[in-house]
């Protein structure tokens, strides 16, 4: 394409001068003085000398650059940017019309990525036969710094493991259905261009399987320790990456990666720099270890933020794009705190804990009864939460009946519109006898949480809604709800 730029950037004409496909084209865009200038008023990022070898690196990079034809296809948008505070750099891109369509740049390393991806799921599928399962495994969090160092790690050691009897996989330690209630991931994924049907999740591979038959070897990411749930996995680590120096828990590990201080993405953005640094070249590819790169360090202004990790943030600028960095990190924390695209269910499994009580069914009889208490944080009022009426209302019972609780409450923080912050509760039992015994609880324990009652319409008996009179943190909500015992432990006299 070739622009013809006025005086905005709303009045640029692009015209596609080499038809690649029917739906791509090769392009070359250059954007205006003003655009640039803007850019560089919004970084301030100080670098250190980097090393030689870097160097070397580096102008093989820029070659590169500068010899890859790029292409792009137009598809439409997911997503309306224009509610998204972008800076002042990123904004000056969209004003005028939105168009419905938007181009997207299609990359080597993207698609060499996906091919990874879905011939690891295909060969998993069919059970790996004859080979170590070589599973590149983060924490159980699911934020964008672990799923993109969990990928982009194990398509690293694909590319560069000369073992053929270690089969790479990455898997993603969270359940896929999790993913529905992380925007912020999915816009992220789709922005990439990255294949989500062929990635693997936890609850689609039986680790222990492998490991009972002695076929299991783990890379263990950004953290000495496996989670609880896989500690039992431990005797199969052989490989931990970036975890601080002398945390190692596990006698067996041949390889670590240790004192590095800096973001996972940042150490093996520097590895694909340092062995092929062509792959940087393709804006999707960059975009995925950037926006991992800006949220593990608060658009590189957090106290954790080091100078690699600035250093290697302006390497793959690139994938920042038409947003720039601050866009980019703006788009993602917007995403990050967006409900207003997830179902009520999708809302309350963001931020969502269990527990188990065991108390005397009744006073009179010694046998035990089982009960589950859940506790859902949200970041939106309640009735913003309950605004879809008796269909938010079942939702939420039926959340309660799916995580099999007794009690679920769900803990509301906000600030409203004189920027004063806001604690809220809805409570949802499973009978109204178990109400009954909650309310005498708090009654009790009116002191430590004085309750409001906010009358919500059409919610039933089984369901309260309460402001708290006071600023109380999570965890003392929390402590008190692991106090109450529901109707077992008799709280009423």
């Amino acid at each position: 394409m070739e622009p013809a730029f006025g005086d905005s950037i709303s009045d640029a004409i692009l015209q596609p001068f080499i038809r690649v496909s029917n739906d791509s084209w090769s392009n070359a865009v250059r954007p205006p003085a003003s655009v640039l200038s803007d850019i560089q008023s919004e970084s301030n990022f100080h670098l250190d000398n980097p090393s030689d070898s870097m160097k070397d690196s580096l102008d093989h990079y820029v070659t590169s650059l500068l010899g890859t034809e790029k292409s792009y296809k137009v598809m439409k948008k997911r997503t309306s940017l224009p509610k998204i505070p972008l800076p002042q750099s990123a904004a000056s891109f969209y004003n005028g019309y939105s168009p419905r369509m938007e181009i997207v740049e299609s990359c080597e390393s993207v698609n060499r990525l996906n091919f990874f991806l879905k011939s690891r799921r295909e060969e998993v599928d069919a059970g790996v036969p004859g080979r170590f399962l070589h599973a590149v495994i983060g924490q159980d969090v699911p934020d964008v710094g672990s799923v993109a160092s969990a990928i982009m790690y194990a398509f690293y050691l694909n590319e560069t493991l000369e073992n053929d009897q270690f089969f790479t996989v990455p898997v993603i330690n969270i359940k896929r259905t999790e993913l529905n209630s992380h925007a912020e991931l999915k816009w992220l994924l789709d922005s990439c261009q990255i294949d989500q049907s062929s990635l693997i999740f936890i609850d689609e591979i039986d680790l222990s399987y492998y490991d009972l038959f002695g076929s299991l070897k783990l890379v263990l990411l950004n953290g000495y320790k496996l989670p609880s749930k896989q500690e039992a996995l431990k005797e199969s680590v052989i490989e931990i990456f970036n975890c601080k120096e002398g945390e190692f828990a596990y006698p067996l590990v041949e390889k670590a990666t240790v004192g590095q201080e800096c973001s996972s993405c940042t150490l093996i953005a520097e590895n694909f720099a340092m062995t092929s640094p062509q792959i940087l070249a393709g804006q999707g590819f960059c975009r995925l270890l950037l926006a991992g790169i800006l949220l593990d360090t608060g658009n590189l202004s957090s106290s954790d933020s080091t100078t690699k990790d600035k250093y290697m943030a302006t390497l793959l600028l690139n994938g920042a794009g038409r947003f720039g960095c601050n866009g980019l990190y703006q788009i993602l924390r917007y995403k990050l705190y967006d409900v207003s695209e997830l179902r009520v269910a999708d809302i309350l499994g963001k931020d969502f804990k269990k527990w188990t009580r065991v108390g005397k069914a009744d006073n009179s009889c010694s046998r035990l009864t089982v009960a589950h208490v859940g506790m859902s944080s949200v970041g939106i009022p309640v009735e913003q939460l309950l605004s879809h009426g008796e269909a938010s209302t079942r939702e939420i019972k039926h959340f309660l009946q799916t995580e099999k609780l007794r009690l679920l409450m769900i803990v509301s923080g906000y600030y409203d519109q004189q920027k004063n912050f806001k604690r809220e509760i809805l409570v949802s039992t499973e009978s109204v006898e178990v109400m009954k015994n909650l309310l005498f609880f708090f009654n009790s324990n009116a002191s430590q949480l004085p309750l409001i009652a906010v009358h919500q319409p059409g919610i039933g008996e089984e369901m309260k809604a309460f402001e708290i009179d006071k600023v109380t943190s999570r965890k003392t909500i929390e402590r008190l709800l692991e106090q109450f015992g529901g109707p077992f432990n008799q709280h009423r006299p």
